[in-house]
């Protein structure tokens, strides 16, 4: 119930309105994202690759209405493909192609993703699109597969919570596309996807052990021990080396668990937003786990005890 309600509340206009004018509440979601700035997320990057870990850099955004704003937002991911190579960094990038214009049209945000992939193929680099709510699923794919005919810059991410996943990943696989696998952060209809935790779990694990022995280098997204601890053993038994697939979670989320991986030999990806748009992102985070949100409601009314 607490979930669903964060998700509603991610829609409403006011309540974005007075969070991101909030300037204590703006000061704590930099737990989540480190910043509206590419420069921030540079740095953000930095500290991550200091500490043995890669990255993905995506700008936060969805949904935009006009070409311009699509153009814009391509333009930032190409700018953070060249900023990454003249920085060094270790990461590429991730985006959502609703951002780029799918809502504006098929063809023209096939090209958008083109300029980008060709700018990440230039560079030996790499880009993950997003996967967003299921009216968008099938589109996504069929652009995903489209760009994966002109090169092996790009690849997709797959939810567990929806009932095609199977079906899609044995699609994407037989093209040799690399997978982000993830449980899915949107509200789905029970006839579309599995409405119970631990069945997401479940299909969750099964999805796994589908891509581990596929030979391709796939990402397990997942701040569950559980879900860890299951891919860690099933790679143990099937022999997979731990340089043969890798571990991504999110920014500021699970840094305990972040670092035992690293410890432990595994390769660990962490995700870092930035943008102005960060709203949506933080109700979803914060919607994912009890935790996230008692944190932000413990350093709020903290916060406003010091200051009183």
């Amino acid at each position: 119930m607490l979930r669903t309600l964060l998700l509603e509340l991610a829609k409403s206009s006011r309540l974005r309105r007075w969070i991101t004018s909030n300037g204590a509440i703006r000061r704590l979601a930099q737990r989540f994202v480190p910043g509206e700035d590419l420069s921030l997320a540079i740095e953000a990057a930095r500290r991550c690759n200091r500490a043995r870990m890669t990255v993905s850099l995506d700008q936060l955004g969805e949904n935009v209405l006009n070409r311009e704003d699509a153009e814009r937002a391509r333009k930032t991911y190409t700018d953070a493909l060249d900023r990454i190579a003249v920085n060094h960094i270790d990461a590429n990038v991730s985006l959502k192609l609703t951002h780029l214009g799918l809502d504006l049209g098929d063809e023209f945000c096939a090209e958008q993703l083109r300029i980008v992939t060709q700018r990440a193929t230039a560079l030996h680099n790499f880009v993950r699109v997003d996967m967003e709510g299921s009216a968008y699923t099938g589109r996504t794919l069929d652009i995903i597969r489209q760009a994966r005919a002109e090169t092996d810059a790009v690849g997709a991410v797959i939810q567990a919570y929806l009932y095609r996943s199977e079906q899609d990943i044995q699609n994407l696989v037989s093209i040799g596309c690399r997978i982000r696998l993830v449980k899915g952060a949107y509200k789905e209809p029970s006839q579309i996807a599995f409405p119970r935790k631990r069945d997401v779990d479940a299909n969750y694990v099964k999805l796994m052990r589908l891509l581990l022995p596929s030979g391709i280098y796939h990402a397990l997204a997942t701040h569950d021990p559980n879900m860890v601890d299951a891919a860690i053993r099933f790679a143990a038994e099937r022999g997979i080396a731990k340089d043969k697939f890798e571990f991504q979670m999110l920014y500021g989320i699970r840094t305990d668990l972040q670092g035992r991986l690293v410890r432990g030999g595994y390769r660990v990806r962490i995700y870092i937003p930035f943008g102005p748009d960060w709203f949506p992102y933080l109700m979803r985070r914060l919607a994912e786990r009890p935790a996230n949100l008692f944190f932000f409601a413990k350093n709020l009314f903290h916060g406003t005890t010091e200051t009183e």
